[in-house]
Protein backbone atom coordinates (compact mmCIF):
# COMPACT_ATOMS: atom_id res chain seq x y z
CA UNK A 1 0.00 0.00 0.00
CA UNK A 2 1.46 3.60 -1.11
CA UNK A 3 1.91 6.32 1.58
CA UNK A 4 -0.66 8.90 1.48
CA UNK A 5 1.77 11.66 1.49
CA UNK A 6 3.63 10.14 -2.02
CA UNK A 7 0.24 10.18 -3.63
CA UNK A 8 -0.62 12.47 -6.36
CA UNK A 9 -3.83 13.71 -8.59
CA UNK A 10 -3.90 11.91 -11.74
CA UNK A 11 -6.22 13.13 -14.45
CA UNK A 12 -6.55 11.82 -18.12
CA UNK A 13 -8.85 13.58 -20.26
CA UNK A 14 -9.97 13.05 -23.77
CA UNK A 15 -12.39 15.10 -25.62
CA UNK A 16 -15.49 12.61 -24.88
CA UNK A 17 -14.86 11.70 -21.59
CA UNK A 18 -12.85 12.34 -18.53
CA UNK A 19 -11.04 9.36 -18.80
CA UNK A 20 -9.36 8.61 -15.14
CA UNK A 21 -9.24 10.53 -11.74
CA UNK A 22 -7.73 9.78 -9.01
CA UNK A 23 -4.42 9.54 -7.02
CA UNK A 24 -1.26 7.57 -7.74
CA UNK A 25 1.86 7.25 -6.28
CA UNK A 26 3.46 6.69 -9.93
CA UNK A 27 2.56 7.30 -13.60
CA UNK A 28 4.46 5.90 -16.69
CA UNK A 29 3.71 7.16 -19.85
CA UNK A 30 5.41 7.46 -23.29
CA UNK A 31 6.02 10.96 -24.81
CA UNK A 32 7.82 11.80 -28.32
CA UNK A 33 11.20 12.17 -26.62
CA UNK A 34 11.02 8.37 -24.99
CA UNK A 35 8.86 6.88 -21.90
CA UNK A 36 8.82 9.24 -18.30
CA UNK A 37 7.93 7.85 -15.40
CA UNK A 38 6.33 10.50 -12.34
CA UNK A 39 5.97 10.66 -8.65
CA UNK A 40 4.96 12.70 -6.43
CA UNK A 41 7.10 16.77 -6.38
CA UNK A 42 8.62 16.09 -10.16
CA UNK A 43 10.01 18.85 -11.29
CA UNK A 44 6.95 21.04 -13.22
CA UNK A 45 6.91 19.98 -16.63
CA UNK A 46 5.16 20.05 -20.24
CA UNK A 47 5.58 17.28 -22.85
CA UNK A 48 3.55 16.29 -26.30
CA UNK A 49 2.11 12.55 -25.49
CA UNK A 50 3.24 9.65 -28.31
CA UNK A 51 0.80 6.78 -28.59
CA UNK A 52 1.91 4.37 -25.54
CA UNK A 53 1.01 2.41 -22.93
CA UNK A 54 0.00 4.49 -19.32
CA UNK A 55 0.78 2.67 -16.51
CA UNK A 56 -1.03 3.92 -13.32
CA UNK A 57 0.30 2.74 -9.99
CA UNK A 58 -2.16 3.45 -6.94
CA UNK A 59 -2.44 2.36 -3.29
CA UNK A 60 -4.11 -0.89 -4.54
CA UNK A 61 -2.42 -1.55 -7.74
CA UNK A 62 -1.53 -0.88 -11.28
CA UNK A 63 -3.85 0.30 -13.84
CA UNK A 64 -3.28 0.00 -17.63
CA UNK A 65 -4.52 1.88 -20.46
CA UNK A 66 -3.92 2.70 -24.09
CA UNK A 67 -2.77 6.96 -24.61
CA UNK A 68 -3.12 8.05 -28.38
CA UNK A 69 -1.37 11.49 -28.81
CA UNK A 70 -1.87 14.73 -26.91
CA UNK A 71 -0.33 16.65 -23.80
CA UNK A 72 0.65 15.98 -20.35
CA UNK A 73 1.08 18.80 -17.93
CA UNK A 74 3.12 17.67 -14.70
CA UNK A 75 3.44 19.80 -12.19
CA UNK A 76 4.16 18.27 -8.58
CA UNK A 77 0.84 17.58 -6.93
CA UNK A 78 -0.61 16.57 -10.05
CA UNK A 79 -0.33 15.26 -13.38
CA UNK A 80 -2.44 15.84 -16.31
CA UNK A 81 -2.75 14.06 -19.93
CA UNK A 82 -4.97 15.21 -22.63
CA UNK A 83 -5.24 12.80 -24.67
CA UNK A 84 -6.69 12.53 -28.47
CA UNK A 85 -7.70 8.87 -27.52
CA UNK A 86 -7.55 6.40 -24.37
CA UNK A 87 -8.93 3.23 -23.69
CA UNK A 88 -8.72 0.51 -20.90
CA UNK A 89 -7.77 -3.05 -21.81
CA UNK A 90 -11.34 -4.52 -21.95
CA UNK A 91 -12.44 -1.49 -24.37
CA UNK A 92 -9.77 -2.34 -27.38
CA UNK A 93 -11.36 -4.48 -29.98
CA UNK A 94 -8.52 -7.36 -30.86
CA UNK A 95 -9.64 -8.14 -34.02
CA UNK A 96 -10.17 -4.64 -35.47
CA UNK A 97 -6.33 -3.30 -33.92
CA UNK A 98 -4.90 -6.44 -35.50
CA UNK A 99 -6.38 -5.45 -39.07
CA UNK A 100 -5.29 -1.63 -38.29
CA UNK A 101 -2.02 -3.27 -38.03
CA UNK A 102 -1.70 -5.43 -40.90
CA UNK A 103 -3.41 -2.40 -43.25
CA UNK A 104 -0.79 -0.23 -41.86
CA UNK A 105 2.16 -2.34 -42.26
CA UNK A 106 0.74 -2.90 -46.12
CA UNK A 107 1.00 0.45 -46.73
CA UNK A 108 4.19 1.31 -45.60
CA UNK A 109 5.52 -2.12 -47.53
CA UNK A 110 3.86 -1.25 -51.13
CA UNK A 111 4.99 2.94 -50.18
CA UNK A 112 2.18 3.47 -53.46
CA UNK A 113 2.15 7.08 -54.49
CA UNK A 114 -0.29 9.33 -52.79
CA UNK A 115 0.07 7.08 -49.27
CA UNK A 116 0.77 9.45 -46.41
CA UNK A 117 3.89 7.35 -44.91
CA UNK A 118 3.69 9.35 -41.50
CA UNK A 119 0.62 8.56 -41.00
CA UNK A 120 0.69 5.11 -41.49
CA UNK A 121 3.56 5.00 -39.39
CA UNK A 122 1.60 6.11 -36.32
CA UNK A 123 -1.63 4.22 -37.56
CA UNK A 124 0.74 1.24 -36.96
CA UNK A 125 2.24 2.68 -33.65
CA UNK A 126 -1.61 2.91 -32.35
CA UNK A 127 -2.55 -0.38 -33.32
CA UNK A 128 0.92 -2.34 -31.71
CA UNK A 129 0.10 -0.08 -28.65
CA UNK A 130 -3.43 -1.45 -28.70
CA UNK A 131 -2.48 -5.32 -29.20
CA UNK A 132 0.43 -5.19 -26.73
CA UNK A 133 -2.16 -3.76 -24.02
CA UNK A 134 -3.75 -7.16 -24.56
CA UNK A 135 -0.94 -9.02 -24.30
Amino acid sequence: MADANKLFKVEIITPERIFYTGDAAMIEFTTTEGDIGVYKNHIPLTAVLAPGAVTITESAGQKKAAVHSGFAEILGDKVTLLAEIAEWPDEIDRNRAEEAKMRAERRLKVKEAGIDVKRAEIALKKALVRINLLN
